[in-house]
């Protein structure tokens, strides 16, 4: 049995369509992440979870039951916001209880399920202060242990990192990948920060214009994009697209005498002269060996930006750009032309029309 089910799942605003058919089979225990820019559909399709808002089409369900039409206080959901949404004159005890002794919780019980829950995240001394006296992170976790406490079938997060610093925003997630692990809990979790997809997510949805342009593994997501737009969403520095025509199995990229030859399973899908676009990771480009070896493509380097672990060379090939992540003592010269060595056995390739995967 599913723990979330969504079929054709539709919205519409008038005229304006901000779903367009989603369909999705959530396990127990998954950790969901919906990803994507603003404007895309994620937080609409959460809202539709929670009974936030409904559905102009489609069926949403929970467990062994249809929830559509159902009050949100009725879906055995918890929801966790972006802003905190913390009653400022409670106590951080009362914050995380309250929605326990709204249900009429035995006194004894609800102090228990606080106590509990208050271990988990690490704030028991906290429990007697108010919101007012705790930094972000700190109420971050106040705002989960009220969603925890309940203990629901689905946890529903809406961009919960969103106000943290750098700094919090790794600790919290952290925090969440623990959580999950020991409590097995089924989580759908909306961001459009691919860090907190791919290091959160047992499987991530990609969304694109109100619709899903691809469901999968994080690693799937990464190694094996669907669509052009995924690969260059997903990664950063994001993958390289170059514009190319693939002829007698070599993608020959425009504005360069240079051409990569596909591999040999790549060449059975690009049959014929056709235009392309190859899709290359940073890290999957080196500087060239001096003998000249493998397969190498010139550009001419433009900027050099030390990160610390990485050295991010931005170059050119004609007017199209080529990033590559090296390592940080790599020695490059703004404004000579540099040869790439590229590994082969990671090139992507899309069709230029569809811009699907071949």
């Amino acid at each position: 049995m599913s723990a979330l089910e969504l079929i054709n799942v539709r919205k519409r605003y008038g005229t304006v369509e901000t779903l367009k058919g989603i369909d999705l089979s959530l396990s127990s225990g998954e950790f969901l992440v919906l990803l994507g820019p603003s404007g895309c559909g994620k937080s609409t399709l959460l809202n539709i979870i929670a009974g936030l808002a409904e559905a102009t089409e489609g069926d949403v369900r929970i467990g062994d039951r249809s929830v559509t039409g159902v009050h949100p206080k009725d879906r055995d959901i918890a929801m966790v916001f972006q802003s905190y949404a913390l009653y400022p004159n409670m106590s951080v005890a009362r914050n995380i209880g309250f929605g326990l002794e709204m249900r009429n919780v035995p006194a004894a019980k609800r102090t228990e399920a606080v106590q509990k829950t208050a271990r988990m995240l690490q704030i028991e001394n906290l429990l007697t202060r108010k919101p007012s006296e705790l930094s972000g992170g700190q109420r971050q976790r106040v705002a989960i242990g009220r969603a925890l406490v309940r203990d629901p079938q689905i946890f529903l997060f809406d961009e919960p990192l969103s106000n943290l610093d750098a700094k919090l925003r790794m600790e919290t997630r952290t925090e969440l990948k623990r959580l999950h692990q020991i409590l097995g809990t089924t989580i759908v979790y909306v961001t459009h920060d691919q860090i907190e997809a791919m290091t959160l997510a047992t499987r991530i949805a990609v969304m694109r214009d109100g619709h899903i342009e691809q469901l999968a593994a994080p690693d799937e997501i990464y190694n094996r994009p669907a669509t052009r737009y995924v690969a260059s969403f997903v990664g950063s520095p994001p993958m390289n697209m170059l514009n190319a025509t693939v002829i007698d199995g070599v993608a020959r990229i425009d504005g360069s005498l240079d051409g990569v030859p596909l591999p040999p399973e790549l060449r059975k899908r690009a049959v014929g002269a056709r235009s392309v676009i190859v899709g290359i990771r940073p890290e999957n480009l080196s500087l060239a060996p001096t003998d000249d070896s493998g397969f190498n493509i010139e550009a001419k380097v433009e900027v050099v930006e030390l990160t610390g672990p990485e050295l991010v060379v931005t170059s050119t090939i004609g007017s199209q750009r080529l990033t590559a992540s090296l390592p940080p003592k790599s020695k490059v010269t703004v404004g000579a032309s540099q040869r790439f060595g590229i590994d082969a056995s990671a090139l992507h390739v899309f069709d230029k029309a569809t811009e699907k995967r071949i």
